[in-house]
């Protein structure tokens, strides 16, 4: 009798199962814009390659990497021996195609002089005009010769065209260089760029403007400023899979320095979508599933969601629920499809 007695409460236990206790969260449809961020680095907007425009050998270095140079300092000099030597030789080429002229234009003063009085022939003073345009030919290439002297003997020293900071230096005291050949790297001052390297699948496909760049200096949050992207580049990196985005920064703070490290945010445009806390994800047959609370009896199911994102968190669902239902967020590792639960705090309302 005591054993039936027994095998009849346990039955009665059975069939009248306490709730299992849960919290539960309402479901609300609301716009969601997600951020992304990525690390970069401030660049130059223009980078300006100085090279001399004569070849020979440095005589003097004068800046540093990193040195910032107003306009027109002076960079580097070549010895200027062979220049001066030809500056001199051009001098005497005009000196002497000038005493020409001088000389031929007195012999063409006499011609005149005497064919007016009858003295001397039409074919003498013929030939004295054309010695004297002659002359005067030979001095206006000798002019040249000397002004193309003086404009090398100027190119041997190397002189900045805007005022900026130095980025790189090619050369040393000493050394022979090209003409043309690339001696200093200046990044002009102006505004600066942010350089991100972006994942392909960010930027691949996106056939609308680029929204606004919010850039923030990593050393110090405070110091922020907005960028629009001037500029992505065509090629992947086959490396990393990235491209590179330059976004420029007008009127850039003083506090983002060449080369700092700055984070850049840009927020997509708000989807309509449903935002549950990461607790409420569950699995059914291995897709994302969550759990359902069905008002009047208080039973749960299992339904499968589509999931948009997943965020700091929280996850983003933008299918298979509906605005007002209540999803489970707390004890659904508890729970098997048409358990009764009761809700935490619903009982104190």
């Amino acid at each position: 009798m005591t054993f039936l007695l027994a095998g009849c409460q346990k039955q009665e236990a059975a069939a009248h199962k306490l709730p299992i206790m849960v919290r539960a969260e309402e479901v609300k449809v609301s716009d969601y814009a997600p951020t992304t961020s990525l690390t970069g680095v401030i660049a130059a907007r223009t980078l300006n390659n100085l090279s001399f425009r004569v070849g020979g050998r440095i005589a003097e270095r004068f800046v540093e990497i990193g040195q910032h140079i107003d306009k027109d300092t002076l960079l580097a000099r070549i010895d200027p021996q062979e220049q001066e030597s030809d500056l001199r030789s051009a001098q005497a080429d005009l000196d002497a195609a000038q005493a020409q002229l001088t000389q031929a234009a007195a012999a063409f003063a006499r011609q005149k002089t005497l064919l007016a009085k009858g003295f001397t022939t039409r074919r003498d003073y013929d030939a004295a005009d054309q010695a004297q345009s002659v002359a005067q030919g030979s001095v206006q290439q000798a002019q040249s010769a000397l002004d193309n002297a003086k404009d090398n003997l100027s190119f041997t020293e190397l002189r900045s065209t805007r005022p900026g900071i130095v980025t790189a230096r090619m050369v040393e005291a000493g050394q022979v260089v090209q003409a043309a050949q690339t001696v200093f790297t200046v990044a002009e001052d102006g505004d600066r760029d942010a350089v991100f390297n972006v994942p392909e699948t960010l930027v691949a496909g996106s056939s609308t403007a680029p929204p606004p760049v919010s850039v923030t200096l990593v050393s110090d949050p405070a110091v922020k400023a907005t960028g629009m992207v001037r500029e992505i580049s065509p090629v992947v990196d086959p490396a990393s899979a990235s491209v590179r985005v330059k976004v420029a920064i007008p009127n850039t703070p003083a506090a983002m320095p060449l080369g700092a490290a700055v984070t850049g945010s840009v927020g997509a445009r708000p989807v309509k979508a449903m935002i549950l806390p990461w607790q409420a994800l569950t699995s059914s047959a291995g897709t994302p599933a969550v759990w359902l609370v069905d008002p009047a009896s208080k039973a749960v199911t299992v339904v499968p969601v589509d999931i948009l994102a997943y965020d700091s968190g929280v996850i983003v669902v933008n299918k298979g629920l509906e605005a007002g239902q209540h999803v489970v967020t707390a004890g659904g590792q508890l729970l098997s499809p048409g358990a009764v639960v009761e809700i935490a705090g619903e009982t104190e309302q």
